[in-house]
């Protein structure tokens, strides 16, 4: 029988204080992205009014997490996250239609996404499954069902469809491998990966032909060092990889979307275009360059003043931070966005629990993903695959969402418990 106990109940305020640096910031840049003629904070008929309520409500559900006892967190891991998915499943049947996606649940004027809260479910049963193990994830069941809990959610993301969302759950190789996931998933992952692009680029012929020569290569390396042969397993890995690589077509011509296949091939230079697919990224280039140094100043960005950049307090909220608060600005959020997540790395590493530790790793990854992928896509070095910026995009969901996945660690942390016999 399991027990827990206190050690201490000290919350961590560097977390606390650099959240609340980052929703602040946040909410000035989407002030000044949709700012219109009238200046009342409270509009709720704004974006800027809206979003100050959700993150007045974030508030009261930060009171409401720390409030309740840490323990409760992982008793009813695995029913939150039958929940999440439940909850995931039921947009095939109630969801609303938004941009193309099926991921949301309307409520009167509001609209609920439960990708964003299935993110912190999947996080706390990611960590119970591993803290009741008691040891690392080393033999090849516990990782497969690791691997499993991680990839349910993205499963029923991905027909939404919704890319961008299901790419979260990469995130979560980080804590597993930290756990003692077997690194060949994740060179295994990678391979993938670069036959993807690599198809994409090169055609299948091509492709076809650079893995025959790197065989080919790999066979002259091992008989040159004297080394046993493996003709069988050899063969099977390149039958396996030309396999994968003639699949390639069909998924991103059958399960892809039009606009995600024209994203990708902007970002792979395969497509010219700054009119249509391109615009976004090509203003938002322009905004960002236009604030050089030290910006042009809380509200005098005329891109941004100009509504040029689609979506610009959603996906593209970075364009406005680039072009009012320039290089240094910038250089500001992305310092506020690596010190809380180092902070939450370095909790994580002393927390008493395995189930504290790996949730802390996976809030970590959760919020680095975002980071990297959206300021990514911002600046055009990644396709835009709708992946919103952690706390400062607008969005209730988001906000919540981040919120509830980040408190809940300040909590774990907070009571630093141990499991006890």
């Amino acid at each position: 029988m399991m027990g827990y106990t206190q050690r201490n109940t000290k919350i961590d305020w560097w977390i606390v204080l650099l959240y609340f640096a980052l929703v602040g910031f946040g909410w000035l840049n989407i002030y000044s992205a949709s700012l219109s003629e009238t200046q009342d904070l409270l509009d709720l008929n704004q974006i800027y009014g809206k979003q100050l309520l959700w993150i007045l409500l974030s508030v009261v559900l930060i009171v409401f997490i720390l409030a309740v006892e840490a323990k409760f967190y992982e008793r009813f891991s695995s029913l939150i996250y039958l929940f999440a998915l439940l909850a995931l499943l039921g947009l095939y049947v109630f969801g609303q239609t938004i941009n193309g996606a099926t991921s949301w649940y309307a409520f009167g004027g509001f609209s609920i996404q439960p990708s964003e809260f299935a993110k912190t479910a999947t996080a706390l049963a990611l960590g119970k499954f591993v803290g009741d193990i008691q040891t690392n994830i080393r033999s090849w069941g516990d990782q497969w069902k690791s691997l499993l809990i991680m990839l349910l959610p993205a499963l029923l993301i991905i027909p939404q469809p919704d890319p961008g969302s299901a790419l979260v759950y990469a995130a979560f190789i980080l804590p597993l491998y930290r756990e003692g996931l077997n690194y060949l998933f994740l060179s295994f992952a990678t391979a993938l990966g670069l036959l993807f692009i690599g198809t994409l680029l090169l055609e299948i012929q091509g492709m076809v032909i650079i893995l025959v020569l790197a065989l080919g290569i790999y066979l002259w390396s091992q008989k040159r060092r004297r080394r046993r042969i493996k003709w069988g397993q050899s063969l099977i890995v390149l039958a396996l990889a030309i396999g994968f690589v003639y699949s390639v077509n069909y998924v991103f011509y059958s399960v892809f979307e039009q606009r995600h296949r024209d994203r990708i091939n902007l970002v792979l230079g395969k497509t010219v275009d700054s009119n249509s697919i391109g615009y976004n990224t090509h203003q938002s280039e322009i905004a960002i360059g236009s604030g050089r140094w030290w910006g042009k100043g809380w509200l005098q960005g005329t891109q941004t003043k100009g509504n040029f950049v689609p979506e610009q307090h959603t996906d593209y909220i970075f364009s406005t931070v680039g072009e009012e608060w320039g290089f240094m600005g910038s250089l500001f959020l992305i310092s506020l966005f690596v010190a809380l997540i180092l902070r939450v790395l370095y909790r994580a590493e002393k927390q008493k629990s395995i189930f504290g530790r790996v949730y802390g790793y996976s809030v970590a990854s959760i919020i680095f993903l975002h980071f990297f992928v959206n300021i990514g896509m911002v600046i055009g070095l990644l396709p835009t695959v709708g992946i919103p910026l952690p706390f400062i995009s607008y969005g209730g969901s988001g906000l919540w969402g981040f919120t509830i996945l980040l408190f809940i660690f300040v909590k774990l942390d907070s009571a630093n418990y141990i499991n006890i016999s």
